[in-house]
């Protein structure tokens, strides 16, 4: 075999020491053959080599079609106000890849990436890595490192089969289920969310913010005994204006098991007031 073709069958080494993370990032766009790759086999060899255990931050999984990121945001604006540690794993980035990750609501700087990504380099071995699941290896390890007490997690693509799944949640959330991702998802809303259900864990609870759902979702939390939250059931959302009659709150209504009023973002409900929110 020729030198080149050699070169062209095994992926660059990996950064030494004193590398930049741009550099890194240069590095993961050239260790596997195909940009998306879906399946957890991989992940999973890996990830055990990282966390003898799961974690012990609380996991809460969002997957959906649209309003993963907003709802994540929302998440960790909720849980900072009521005193817990948050960190948040998201994608794509708009400028810095340091966006993707963040702890206590500020972005993770260059050390803490690089620093993941060694670790995560020196546990993969011989497993090939998409850039994407080397980066959510790397931002289990800095959340891990973090010692905060909630992970929120946005979901890739789709949910069964994408990085971020490869650890369980202890709160699954699916915002909306649409058209999306054809090659890799399928070409009906009830394929699609068939894939999105795919973070649903046995026992655990579920929030659905799709006020009509595919049944494929509804069947996969009846299967699991999923305790499943829906919009538009079991709560409902709206904004209402602000005692001055110009700035809004987003209050929530929930149903079950008996009547309760939030506000959970915005300045202050007529109604019941900002920072009461459940979490």
């Amino acid at each position: 075999m020729s030198q080149l073709s050699k070169s062209k069958s095994q992926p660059p080494n990996a950064p030494g020491a004193g590398a930049t993370l741009q550099q890194w990032l240069s590095w993961l766009e050239s260790i596997h053959p195909t940009e998306i790759d879906l399946g957890l086999d991989r992940v999973l060899v890996v990830l055990r080599r990282l966390f003898r255990k799961k974690p012990a931050a609380r996991v809460i999984t969002v997957a959906g079609t649209n309003g993963k990121g907003s709802t994540v945001a929302t998440l960790e604006a909720l849980l900072q106000a009521s005193g817990r540690r948050t960190g948040a794993y998201t994608s794509p980035h708009l400028q810095n890849y340091n966006e993707r990750i963040r702890i206590d609501g500020k972005d993770v700087d260059d050390a803490t990436l690089i620093s993941a990504f060694e670790k995560v380099e020196s546990a993969r071995g011989s497993v090939t890595l998409t850039y994407f699941e080397f980066g959510t290896l790397a931002a289990f390890v800095a959340l891990g490192e973090s010692g905060v007490q909630d992970w929120i997690l946005e979901v890739g693509l789709g949910g069964r089969l994408d990085a971020v799944n490869v650890i369980d949640a202890d709160l699954a959330i699916i915002t909306s289920v649409d058209i999306d991702h054809v090659a890799f998802l399928g070409d009906n809303r009830e394929v699609i969310g068939f894939e999105k259900a795919g973070i649903l864990r046995p026992g655990i609870p579920a929030i659905v913010a799709d006020i009509d759902p595919p049944s494929s979702v509804l069947q996969q939390a009846a299967a699991q005994k999923v305790a499943l939250v829906r919009a538009g059931q079991d709560y409902t959302i709206r904004e209402t204006l602000a005692g001055n009659g110009e700035a809004s709150a987003l209050c929530i209504t929930r149903a079950m098991p008996s009547a309760t009023h939030w506000a959970v973002a915005g300045p202050k409900c007529g109604r019941c007031g900002y920072g009461n929110a459940d979490t």
